[in-house]
């Protein structure tokens, strides 16, 4: 029982900043454009800001774990070609299969994980979860233009150029190439930069958690399709449990294990709705996915943290 208040004690308060978030929006106190504006601060000043700080501060010899990013990757793309595999069976039309494979693997590490692993974890496990960002955003954008344009038969419109200019763009991967060099070769910055940096950072997740809980609309739970809740499913459910069993079987325990089963069990990133707005895919799907997953994850994560403590594997 001691251990199920202390689960609940740690991940509540990120669904409490996100239902902060839904209220503000529904009683006018914030608007649909506040949203908009903060999510550009947060994505392109703020955030990056975390990131770099919590990068420059850890020792990159002792915290990078090139197996862990192995087994992510090794995951994270056989799950892609299973969930392709299995879909295209039930699901015929393009627009709908691409969103499904889409919304069922993406997931939002960058805030909600985030979020999580600092109230699990400590603010200083966030410096190695940057890491793991770091090598996932470029393997989640090139799965995510693939899943979107080759099942409506886009496939000669790939742009790869495209691709590797929003990687090399994305605040996310310049805020860890800028951070690097201080971790590797233990630079240390100002105090002064470090102070106004650290107000910057502290107001990443918040921020991010508010516009998050704006942007759900409950009512749209009535129109999910069968698509929505079956992609859902993958997402909460047999995503983490099974990378969490398999990390656990590869030799990974502790915090390690934890970052695994987070980055697994986070709901469908936000972007997954734009991307598939912007390329020609389902995007009222995707929207649907955002919020059953963003609103089912409360349970399972807060279930998947329970057992691992419970087990004593984290």
């Amino acid at each position: 029982m001691q251990n199920i208040i202390f689960t609940a004690q740690i991940v509540a308060p990120v669904f409490l900043i996100i239902a902060l978030g839904y209220l503000l929006k529904r009683t006018s106190i914030i608007t649909d454009n506040f949203v908009t504006v903060t999510s550009k601060f947060v994505f392109n000043v703020s955030l990056p800001a975390l990131i770099f700080f919590n990068i420059a501060k850890i020792d990159l010899s002792k915290t990078l774990n090139i197996n862990e990013i192995l087994f992510i990757y090794l995951f994270v793309i056989g799950a892609f070609l299973i969930i392709w595999f299995i879909g295209k069976f039930f699901i015929k039309e393009g627009r709908d299969l691409g969103t499904f494979i889409h919304g069922s693997y993406r997931s939002n590490f960058a805030i909600i994980g985030f979020a999580v692993i600092s109230s699990v974890f400590g603010v200083q496990a966030l410096g190695k979860s940057s890491l793991i960002l770091a090598f996932i955003l470029p393997l989640n954008n090139i799965l995510a233009v693939i899943a979107l344009t080759v099942p409506i038969n886009k496939e000669k419109s790939i742009n790869y150029k495209n691709i590797l200019k929003e990687i090399i763009t994305n605040p996310l991967i310049i805020s860890v190439i800028a951070g690097l060099p201080f971790s590797y070769f233990q630079f240390s910055i100002h105090p002064v930069i470090t102070k106004a940096g650290g107000y910057l950072a502290s107001i990443a997740l918040p921020l991010a958690l508010v516009g998050i809980g704006a942007n759900l609309n409950i009512k749209e739970l009535k129109k999910a399709s069968t698509y929505a809740f079956a992609s859902s499913s993958i997402k909460l459910i047999f995503l983490p449990l099974v990378g969490t069993f398999l990390a656990y079987e590869f030799g990974f325990k502790g915090q390690d294990l934890g970052l695994l089963f987070i980055l697994f069990a986070c709901p469908t990133a936000i972007v997954s709705f734009i991307m598939a707005d912007a390329m020609g895919s389902n995007s009222k799907l995707a929207g649907n996915i955002v919020l059953i997953t963003t609103l089912g994850s409360i349970i399972t994560i807060t279930l998947g943290i329970f057992l691992l403590r419970e087990f004593n594997l984290i």
